[in-house]
Formats: C-alpha cells, structure tokens, sequence
C-alpha cells in the first residue's frame, strides 16, 4: 500500500501571505464610512490614517498598541509558514514604535484535509517567532476552514510621546527601506518550483526576521514616520506615506535593494496578481519615468509578506537610522528617497 502524502500547504490557497490582501482601492469603498464612528480620546490612532496598529492611551506613560494579520500559506512547509505569518503579525507592533507584550493565535484549518502533525508544524513556527520577539501567545481561536489561515493578534506597549505613525513626514525627509523587496515574486516562482534552495533560503530568512529596529528607531528625534511593506508593495505604502504628510514622496528606483535574482525571476513571468491590482487601485497616483519596464512595475507594486520598515526622518538622522538597522543585522537597508516640497494629496513619483 503506498504512502499517502498531505497536500502542498500552498495548493489549498489562492493567494499566499499579504498577496492575499483585498486591494487598497476597494478596501477604500468597504471602509469609506466606518471613519464616522465615535472615536473616544484615548484613542489615538485609529483607521483614519491607514496606519499599522490601533493605539489607545492607558494613562501618560503608556499607550497600548494593538494589531491583528493572518493570511494563507506562501510556503509548503508547516514550520516557516507559521514562523512567516507571527513575523508579520509582530511587525505592526514595531512599525509603530512599540515593544510586543503578547499574542493571541488566529487558526482557520481545514482539519479534514491536513493531517493534525501538519497544523502542530504552523503553531510550532508561531511558537518560535513569538520566542524570538520575546512574547508568549496567550490564548486565540480556532476554527474548521475550507483553506488554511493562520496568523496574530499582537499587542504591544509605548510611550505615547513615542508613536510612530506614517502620516508624520515633512518635506525634506529622506526615506529609509529595511529589507530587500521581491517576496511576492519568489514566492509566486515557488508555487511553480522554479525557486532554488538558496534563494528559498533567502525568502525564509528576510520573511522571518523581526523588525526590530521599530523602538529605537523611535526614540531617534529626526525620526517622524514609520511603516512597513507588506502586501500593497513599496509603492503602495510610500504612497500612504506621501498621503500622510500631504507632500510628494519622490523614490530613486535605482537605489531600492532587491533580493538576488528576483528581476530575473519576474522577466520569466513569476509576478503575483496581487501585484497587478496594487497598481490598478492607486496607479493614477504614481509618477512613473518613460522608460519603466512592465517588470519594474510589477516589481514597484510586489505584495511583501513581513518586509521591510520604511521610515521617514531629517537628513542629518539618516546615518542614526542606519546605524540602528546595521546593529539590528538589517545590513541592506538604504536611503532610497525623499519628502519633497510639493502640496497635495500625496503623490509618488518614481525616478
């Protein structure tokens, strides 16, 4: 009698890690009139801004910050999936410049179709992201799904004085990126098993590395906005940047960092369709050079899973917050562009 073997993890999902986001343009409709609640003052950060957690003031030292992210699988193994999906869930928290203090799990498995081994496997990865950020998971929920889901409830502590939020750029900003971009792209060349080991390897260790650097790079004054990449691409989120500050954010192409092999990976057709609906959503905002290839585009709008923080500061705290990333071993991270002088609603101009 042969062997039967579980399903792909990648085969029971349409969509994989923050590829699976419902495009900003219709998140924008679906949300249009939920800004019209009462809103109480300890609240600090709401919806209103697009910002990465929620944040509410529990008196004048301590403000809670609050996030939740689950998305299905981009990979077939059960450990780097859950690693993955808490690794993101976690980066909100640093994104707004807090420290996480805790976790609850959000488990949607088809219990029909993987074996019990296969769903201990994510919880396992979950366990391990949570350990590395120093935080138990405390409880959660589970429920019997058609597709596997898993992800966070993460909840995290800061000074209010010392909330990151992405809408605090000014003009003259420089803009800081800390991961390489191309998550999207690997991870679509891996569902068709055109991605090597070392470039797997490559994709696992960037999409679990905890954004560390959130907190200190808050306690640095020139610092004034922070966000992160994920499944809305660099151009996205540097347009809720832009859209923020009420200014141009101006990126110089040139200088963004990638992870080895990816532009060859997406001249051979592995884009995302995420990548297609990021540029369909908020396009008409983005400024692009004459000469801008259909592959950079898809590479401008890529879904990250867990990327990079992008962080808006003075240009005399450049070196400080590139110093704070090379400490947290966030060697490629770079200053790829700047705020400009230019007032509107937020545009993004690619050079």
């Amino acid at each position: 009698m042969s062997e039967i073997h579980p399903p792909r993890l990648t085969s029971l999902s349409h969509g994989g890690g923050c590829g699976c986001k419902i495009a900003p343009g219709i998140l924008s409709e679906i949300l249009r009139d939920t800004a019209q609640m009462p809103v109480p003052p300890e609240l600090l950060v709401g919806i209103e801004t697009s910002d990465d957690a929620a944040v509410y003031r529990l008196n004048a030292e301590q403000a809670i910050v609050a996030t939740t992210d689950f998305f299905m699988p981009i990979v077939d193994d059960p450990v780097d999936f859950g690693r993955i999906a808490a690794t993101n869930a976690i980066s909100d928290i640093y994104a707004m410049g807090a420290r996480p203090i805790f976790a609850l799990a959000i488990v949607a498995m088809p219990i029909k179709v993987l074996p019990v081994a296969t769903i201990r496997g994510i919880l396992e990865g979950g366990q391990q992201a949570c350990r590395a950020a120093g935080i138990p998971i405390a409880g959660g929920h589970t429920i019997d799904s058609v597709e596997p889901i898993y992800g966070l409830v993460a909840l995290g502590l800061v000074h209010p004085d010392r909330i990151q939020r992405n809408s605090g750029g000014r003009p003259g900003d420089r803009i800081v990126l800390g991961k390489p971009l191309g998550v999207g792209v690997y991870s679509a060349a891996l569902k068709k098993d055109a991605l090597s080991t070392d470039a797997y390897a490559r994709m696992i260790d960037t999409t679990t590395r905890l954004n560390t650097p959130g907190p200190e790079l808050a306690e640095i004054d020139g610092v004034h906005a922070l966000s992160d990449v994920t499944g809305f691409g660099l151009a996205g989120h540097a347009l809720e940047l832009a859209r923020g500050a009420r200014h141009t954010v101006r990126v110089d192409w040139a200088r963004v960092p990638f992870l080895p092999g990816v532009r060859n990976l997406a001249q051979q057709g592995h884009t995302t369709g995420a990548s297609v609906r990021n540029w369909a959503s908020y396009g008409a905002d983005v400024q692009l050079p004459a000469a801008f290839s259909e592959v950079d585009r898809a590479l401008l709008t890529d879904p990250q899973t867990s990327g990079g923080l992008l962080v808006s500061c003075a240009p005399t705290a450049v070196d400080r917050v590139l110093a704070v990333f090379r400490k947290h071993g966030f060697d490629a991270a770079v200053e790829c562009g700047e705020i400009l002088d230019e007032n509107g609603p937020g545009k993004l101009t690619i050079i």
